[in-house]
């Protein structure tokens, strides 16, 4: 049962829903432009608000959904149903294996598994994001926030495990904001892209 949870997991996870999203709504695919990464930040590049806002909303509730119903169902598997579905978005058997950075996944998933920890490592991605400007930082700070708060709150257990590791993928994911960020490249929120 608990194979079958990982399993189904997964691929609820490969749905991309900035692409999906994207041609119910005639837009371009958002592998072709901007980024050319599958999320709601590239999608905002259209110009079109809506479909950026149903994009990060469809990640982030894909992610606390395969949380919740494995909490509800098979609890044990859960921590492992949280790190599948987050797998399932950076590497989708849809869309040959090319997904998206998992912000908005790995945010859904801190709410499926506490909504403490998700409700936190939000407010730090907010603070960092409004302050400084920069998106791709926000997301590098709130992923080293969460497992923190994850071992604090819950201790050093299989969720702790899950949530060290989304967390190690959210930074190799933005290893090239990384470098821009070093190099004073990288775009900010609401500037034009450098």
């Amino acid at each position: 049962m608990s194979a079958l949870v990982i399993i189904a997991a997964y691929l609820l996870g490969s749905v991309s829903f900035a692409i999906v999203v994207s041609k119910l709504m005639r837009l371009p695919d958002p592998r072709s432009y901007g980024s050319k990464n599958p999320g709601a930040t590239n999608v905002l590049r259209t110009g079109s608000k809506a479909a950026a806002i149903v994009t990060l909303a469809g990640d982030a509730a894909k992610g606390w959904l395969a949380v919740w119903l494995a909490q509800l169902y098979v609890p044990e598997a859960a921590p492992y149903a949280a790190l599948a579905v987050f797998l399932g978005h950076l590497f989708p058997v849809y869309h040959r294996f090319q997904g998206g950075k998992g912000v908005a996944t790995a945010a859904g998933v801190l709410f499926g598994i506490d909504w403490r920890i998700g409700l936190g490592t939000l407010a730090t991605w907010l603070i960092i994001a409004f302050f400084l400007r920069y998106s791709s930082l926000a997301a590098l700070v709130a992923a080293a926030f969460a497992p923190f708060a994850t071992a604090l709150l819950l201790g050093l257990d299989a969720y702790f495990a899950a949530v060290l590791v989304i967390s190690a993928l959210l930074v190799w994911r933005h290893k090239q904001n990384i470098a821009r960020l070093i190099a004073g490249t990288e775009s900010r929120i609401g500037g034009k892209k450098a």
